[in-house]
């Protein structure tokens, strides 16, 4: 059987990605095959499809780190023909096939099934962008940190992990403000609850070992100078929940925040979560992000549009979450 993916591989100019057809036969290894019927753009896949980061571990590669659709074939114990299932993470996109493609074939130990009430599209609308904030979201409530502790900052604002962890973080009670570049997105990000924005620029200056203390927590997808400073303002025993590099990889901050104020700074891998955690965070998920919300920040695409979108999302011209219509 033959089905459409994108496909990217290795040219004497560096990288290609494009539309093509393969057959069943071209499938990784695998105890289940699924029918993608719908992906989403994140920014790594931005990173993978553009060849601006090694993201891509071989080639030719179908990249997409997440997709849902429904069983075609299984013999794992867990999955019949029908089930409706969602994979994000397990180097899918990087290492294996992943969801910019018709067909998948993957270990069925990777999946986890469609939330009751919910749609493979919602699944996507959420992704591994919506997915990892979540698991932020997580992170600063296990570190103690309450609505009452004052204004929790997210960075990257208008990015997919940030819309996302606007929404839930507002429904929780919590106070949020938005730091971003793109100031025109302002009243956008107050619909998703944030009470307020910041220009980001205010985090790429000097980076003082110790700043005015200003925010409770934060949920940051940017890195590098960005992060530092936004450690630097944390208030005592606050938390910093770091899940991105968009700046950069690098962190020039100093001891300080972390011995002297007992700031924390919790890094976050959606990529290998265990499985008992993964369903954990679906649940809260389902309890906790307003779908409405979602579907407002979200944006359709088809397959034939994503290396585009790719390039777009990389250059810092999207907002929000995209899914791609794969069928």
């Amino acid at each position: 059987m033959s089905f459409r993916a994108i496909l990217i591989s290795k040219t004497d100019s560096g990288q290609k990605a494009e539309l093509t057809t393969l057959e069943e036969s071209d499938l990784m290894v695998g105890d289940v095959t699924v029918e993608v019927t719908h992906s989403s753009v994140n920014y790594k896949d931005g990173l993978a499809v553009t060849g601006k980061a090694p993201i891509a571990r071989r080639f030719p590669l179908i990249p997409g780190i997440d997709f849902a659709g429904v069983v075609k074939s299984s013999t794992h114990p867990r999955w019949k023909a029908g089930d409706e299932v969602v994979l994000n993470g397990y180097g899918v996109g990087e290492m294996h096939h992943g969801g910019f493609s018709e067909m998948a074939r993957v270990n069925g130990d990777w999946l986890v099934p469609v939330p009751q009430g919910w749609t493979a599209a919602d699944c996507m609308s959420v992704g591994v962008a919506g997915y990892t904030a979540m698991l932020c979201v997580m992170a600063l409530e296990e570190q103690g940190v309450k609505p009452s502790d004052g204004e929790i900052l997210v960075t990257g604002a208008a990015g997919g992990v940030g819309t996302t962890a606007i929404v839930i973080l507002a429904k929780l009670g919590y106070t949020v403000i938005a730091s971003t570049g793109r100031t025109s997105e302002e009243s956008f990000l107050k619909d998703l609850g944030a009470a307020g924005v910041v220009d980001r620029n205010e985090f790429n200056g000097p980076v003082k070992p110790l700043a005015k203390t200003r925010w409770a927590g934060a949920v940051d997808s940017v890195g590098s100078t960005t992060l530092a400073n936004v450690i630097s303002q944390i208030k005592e025993d606050g938390t910093v929940a770091a899940c991105g590099l968009a700046q950069g990889m690098d962190l020039p901050s100093s001891v300080a925040p972390f011995i002297l104020r007992g700031v924390k700074l919790v890094g976050i891998n959606s990529v290998s979560t265990p499985m008992a955690r993964r369903l954990q965070v679906w649940e809260r998920l389902v309890q906790d992000l307003d779908l409405t919300k979602l579907h407002a920040l979200t944006t359709h695409v088809k397959l034939e549009d994503v290396p585009q979108v790719a390039a777009d999302i990389v250059a810092g011209k999207v907002r929000g979450r995209v899914v791609v219509d794969v069928r």
